[in-house]
Order: C-alpha cells, then structure tokens, then sequence
C-alpha cells in the first residue's frame, strides 16, 4: 500500500489476518472433498463450524470495529480521514459495505448454518447415490429455514430472495434477473427447437470407455498447456469438479472422471482452469484487501465459461490441441478435426446441467432459479420439489430425469446452503460473451493466434481488463468499462445463434 493514514495501513494487516483465517478454512473444505475419509465428517463438522464462527466474530468484532472507525463514519460510510488513494478508498467501501452486512448475522447463526450444511453434504452424497431423496428432505428442509432467516435478518423490500442472490452477485435484484432470464428463455427455445430438428450429429465415439488413469493424465496434460504457473496449482479428483483459492500462490482444483465420457474431464479442467487464472491474476500485493477479492461470482463464471466454452469449445483451440489429443487417446485415431469438433459441440436435451451442452445449460440454470424462487418465498414445499422439478424439465428441455438422482438430486449447492448461486451461472456466460465481444475487436487475429497454440495473450487481456481490478468496480461497472456498453444478453444470443447455425446448417 501506498505511504497513508497509519489506521488504514493497521485495518489492512488486520483483514489480511483474517484472510488468513479464510485461507484455512479453505484448506479444511478441500482435504473435506478430496481426500477426508468419509468418517471423518463429524469432527470436521465441529472444526469448520468453530473456524466459521471465529472468522466472524473477527469481521464483526470490536477490534475490526475500531480500525473501520477511525477511518469512516459507520453511519454513513463516509471518509473520516483525507489523502486515500483511489484503491484505499476502494478499500474502505468494501470493508464497510461487508462490517454492515455481516453484523446482522450473529455469530451463532454461522456456526449453524455451517454445522448444518457440513453435514448436510455428506447426506447429500449419500442421497444422490441411492436416490434417495427422502434421506435428504429433512436437511434441506433446515437450510432452507435458515436461508429464509438469513433473508429476514439481513433484510429485503420486494422479495425474499433479493439478499440471498445479493450475496453472490451484488448487481442484481430477483427481477433484474428475471427479466434478462426471460429474454434468454425465450432466444435459447427458439433456437433449440431448430437444432432440434435438424440433422442429429453422430457423437458416439467420444463415449467409449477411457480409464481413471488415463483420463486423468490426459487432464494434467490440458492443465500444463493453460498459461498459468504450474508450481501455484495442483489437480486432484472430487465427485463435483471445483476450485479452491487458498493463495494467488496456491490454487486447487479437481475433476471428475466419467468413464463413457472422456470429454467431460477436459471440459472440467478449462472450467475449472479458468476459475484458477482469475484468482491467480488477482494483485498478490493486495492480498488480503478487497482489492485482490473476485468482483461476484458471477465474473468468477465468466472466467470459467470464457475458457470452458469460448476457448474451449471453439475451432481455433483444437486446430492446435486436437493432435496432441489423439496422441493422449488411441480412440480420436483417424477422426478428423471438423467431425470432432462437431461432435463436442452436438446438442442435445439432458437431465444433468453439467454435462449440457451449450444451447440447453442456461435453461437448467434458469429452472434452478424458478425452483429456488418458489422454495424460498414457501409457494413449493420441499416435499413436492422432485415432481415440480420434472414438470420443469419437461418444459423447458422437454425431458423427463428417470431418477432424482439426475433431478433435484444432482447439485451439491443447496447442500452447501448456496441459495442464490445458481443465477451467476447464467449470468457469468452472459458476461463471459459480453467481455469476448471488446476482446474480438481489439484483437481480430485472436483466431489465428490461439490455433498456434498461443494463449497468454488471452490471460494477459484478462489480467488487464478484468483480473488486476479486483473489487474496484461492480459487475455492471466492469461490463461497461470493458466493452463501453451496458451487460445485456444480445452478444451471448448472438454467439450461440451464429455458431450453432453453422453447426448445423440452419
């Protein structure tokens, strides 16, 4: 930090105390998916449960307190001292904006919930694996009363739902979403109902068996070739790919192997890849700052969808990539490139969101979010939520889950207590399109580039436009910096209409 006010330079080592703490925490959450033995989860319900609610008691606490006053008013979050720098001021809202929310939450609510949820993933998994919903029931009953107090504490004027989304994605309202969510429903079932209709792609051979092993060093392989330091991240296996920021400097993250579908590893580890470059590109020297914190998770979702499906799923990158792969994979042998390249891209109706391909994956977002509304306002009662699920498969995918398991079962968010994610899902690809657009224009070889096998300048454009800001600006602010333009859906319609048009000759 610059030369400044030595209570601002005191807050800053405080909250990277904290953050420290938070660090921990995450660690504890990884070994919990990774490599915890599953009857561990008692004693490390306590433990994250006890960490959670001393994190909070340090964020609202009297100290924390002190520092925040000696610097702004809390009344008004207006500055008590002069000379900040644009970043401490930056700083300083932050600070203030997350001191007042989450002094409404007492510490004994955290550990709750926490207590809860800790537990309740490990039913969860449970659950999903006999198809069992009625095992889970009860647990999502007692998360959901808690986020439901969580909204009232917390406080909201139109609906319940407003603070919970707000947690993850501090742009939007519940009709905000609503009304981009509309739009796009309606883009993505017209455009569905032509694909559908088409000449249906032939993708068997990406669904033959590919071992544990193999797959998995075939992940590695795609990780090494992500512009990104390999002595600051690591790949391990869950059963829900993830990734967990410790550090700038030490990144996790996992796959999940699905033997009849190879593809599905390599698209985690882009995802996933994005996820970790985002948190990497962050200013180290501002760690513990709001300056080195993701804007929203929804930004955090434009990084991964960015280099999952934008990269990713696009011509360029296997131009270059595709022969490294069939040298990984006997099976790609004699397949040529535009016949891959359609098959990875085939479209088809599915009960699992994170196997969808591109066209269908925002309405099982979108069906998560109508579920979610209806939870939490107390119009669906949990007991009638698989049956309301599958009438909402049935109309926006036109598919119907034979399991729970494949239905309300398949997420590990509401288990998490995450109420109010699910929309950044959507909205990350809607900003992720968005972002691409200004990166199109500024570099109109980015095609010919990547199909070298270039791909740190993308990181570095990233870095530059988006990554270095940290918290500085809101999603909305970001969005209309980079492209000069307000967030809209359009560039996403755009992209997919154009690109699945071509696909299938529409």
């Amino acid at each position: 930090m610059a030369k400044t006010h030595p209570a601002f330079v005191e807050l800053a080592e405080y909250s990277k105390k904290i953050q420290n703490y938070e660090s921990i925490l995450a660690l504890l959450h990884w070994d919990q998916e990774t490599h915890m033995p599953q009857g561990g989860i008692a004693p490390r319900s306590q433990q994250v449960s006890l960490l959670s609610g001393h994190i909070h008691d340090e964020r609202t606490g009297r100290k924390f307190k002190a520092h925040l006053e000696k610097l702004i008013h809390l009344s008004t979050g207006k500055h008590k001292v002069k000379g900040l720098t644009k970043q401490q001021g930056v700083c300083l809202r932050e600070w203030w904006k997350k001191y007042m929310k989450d002094t409404k939450l007492p510490t004994s609510f955290v550990e709750e919930i926490t207590l809860v949820t800790s537990e309740a993933t490990q039913i969860w998994a449970v659950a999903k694996k006999e198809n069992n919903f009625k095992l889970f029931a009860p647990f999502l009953q007692k998360i959901l009363d808690l986020n439901r107090k969580k909204a009232d504490i917390l406080g909201f004027s139109e609906h319940p739902y407003d603070p919970l989304l707000e947690n993850h994605e501090p742009c939007m309202t519940t009709q905000k979403v609503g009304v981009i969510f509309d739009g796009l429903k309606k883009e993505l079932t017209a455009l569905l109902k032509k694909i559908v209709k088409a000449k249906q792609i032939d993708d068997g051979f990406l669904h033959k068996k590919v071992s544990e092993e193999k797959q998995f060093e075939i992940g590695k392989m795609f990780l090494s070739k992500l512009p990104a330091d390999p002595s600051y991240s690591r790949l391990d296996l869950s059963s829900h790919p993830f990734s967990m920021s410790i550090h700038p400097h030490d990144s996790r993250i996992t796959t999940r192997i699905i033997p009849n579908a190879f593809m599905s590893n390599i698209f985690s580890v882009l995802h996933e890849g994005g996820h970790m470059m985002y948190e990497m590109g962050l200013p180290v020297e501002f760690w513990g700052t709001p300056l080195a914190e993701a804007v929203s998770l929804s930004i955090h979702e434009s990084q991964s969808r960015w280099w999952e499906t934008l990269i990713g799923r696009n011509l360029p990158f296997w131009k270059h990539f595709y022969p490294l792969l069939q040298k990984s994979y006997s099976g790609l042998k004699g397949v040529p490139l535009e016949r891959f390249y359609r098959a990875i891209n085939k479209v088809s109706p599915s009960c699992i969101r994170v196997e969808a391909d591109e066209v269908t994956y925002c309405l099982h977002v979108i069906l998560r979010f109508e579920v979610e509304k209806q939870l939490v306002s107390g119009k669906l009662p949990v007991s009638d939520l698989p049956e309301f699920w599958n009438e909402k498969m049935r109309e926006l995918l036109g598919v119907t889950p034979p399991t729970d398991a494949q239905g309300c079962l398949q997420d590990i968010h509401w288990a998490l207590g995450e109420f109010g994610y699910f929309p950044t899902y959507a909205l990350g690809n809607i900003f992720a399109a968005h972002f691409f657009s200004a990166f199109a224009k500024q570099i109109p070889d980015w095609d010919k580039k990547i199909s070298k096998g270039d791909l740190s300048f993308i990181r570095d454009w990233l870095k530059k436009n988006i990554h270095q800001w940290g918290r500085t600006y809101t999603s909305e602010e970001l969005a209309k910096r980079v492209t000069g333009k307000p967030l809209s859906e359009d560039a996403y319609c755009t992209y997919l209409k154009k690109k699945y048009s071509a696909i299938y000759d529409l």
